[in-house]
C-alpha cells in the first residue's frame, strides 16, 4: 500500500467527526505559519480542510486568529461560542480573550507571555490581572514555549514550538507533522523548526504544559 493510502487511512479512522481549531495571537506571532502546517497535516492525512484567517490590526500588533476545520467533509467554517476542540494562543491576555470559544472538554495550549496591546499603550485599557491563574482555572496548558525556542537558538520558532503541543491533541502520526515543518517552512531552517517542534511536543507530552 502507498504511503498516502496508509496516511489517509490513518487519519479518516482516527478522526472522529469534524474538529474546529482556533489559533490566537498578536499580529507577527507566526500564527498564519502554525495554520499552514495544521492545514498541510489534515491534507496529508486525506481530509478535506479549511482554513479562515482574520488579521485585525496585524501590523500595528492587533489581534490575529486563525480558525482549521478538519474532517472527512467540511461545509462550513462557523467558528461560535463553544465550538473549539483546541484552541492555541500564541499570547496569554488574547487565551483570556478566546476562552468562549473553547469546547467543552476541548484542550487549550497557551504560550506564557504577555504582550501589552496597543488600546493600552495608548492608555484607552488596562491589562487583565491574574492571567496565568485565571487561565489554569479554565484548564489550560501553559507552556513557556518562547523560552524553549530561545534555549534551541531559534527565538523564530516559538511559533513552531506550540504546533508541537497542538500535534499532542490531534490523532495525526508525528512524521506527518515533520513532513509538513520541512514542506512550508524556509529550507535554511528546516532543522531549527524540526528542533522547535519536537521539543514543543516533547513538553506537552512529559506533562511541562503547566
Amino acid at each position: 500500500m502507498a504511503d498516502t493510502e496508509k496516511s489517509v487511512q490513518r487519519g479518516q479512522a482516527l478522526l472522529h467527526g469534524t474538529k474546529t481549531i482556533l489559533l490566537v495571537g498578536v499580529g507577527g506571532q507566526g500564527t498564519i505559519l502554525a495554520g499552514k502546517l495544521l492545514a498541510t497535516v489534515a491534507a496529508g492525512a486525506g481530509l478535506d480542510v479549511k482554513v479562515s484567517e482574520i488579521h485585525g490590526m496585524s501590523q500595528r500588533g492587533g489581534s490575529v486568529s486563525t480558525v482549521i476545520r478538519l474532517g472527512e467533509h467540511v461545509s462550513t467554517m462557523v467558528c461560535d461560542d463553544g465550538c473549539a476542540d483546541v484552541v492555541v494562543a500564541f499570547e496569554a491576555v488574547e487565551a483570556l480573550r478566546a476562552q468562549h470559544y473553547l469546547a467543552e472538554g476541548g484542550k487549550m495550549f497557551v504560550n506564557d507571555e504577555e504582550i501589552t496591546p496597543v488600546s493600552v499603550n495608548i492608555g484607552n485599557f488596562a491589562m487583565p490581572e491574574r492571567v496565568d491563574e485565571r487561565l489554569r482555572e479554565l484548564g489550560a496548558h501553559l507552556l513557556d514555549a518562547g523560552v524553549i525556542a530561545r534555549g534551541l537558538g531559534a527565538p523564530r520558532s516559538t511559533n513552531v514550538v506550540l504546533v508541537g503541543a497542538l500535534s499532542t491533541a490531534l490523532p495525526f502520526d508525528a512524521d506527518l507533522w515533520r513532513d509538513a515543518v520541512r514542506a512550508c517552512v524556509p529550507p535554511a531552517t528546516v532543522e531549527a523548526n524540526l528542533a522547535a517542534f519536537d521539543a514543543g511536543r516533547d513538553a506537552a507530552l512529559r506533562g511541562e504544559a503547566r
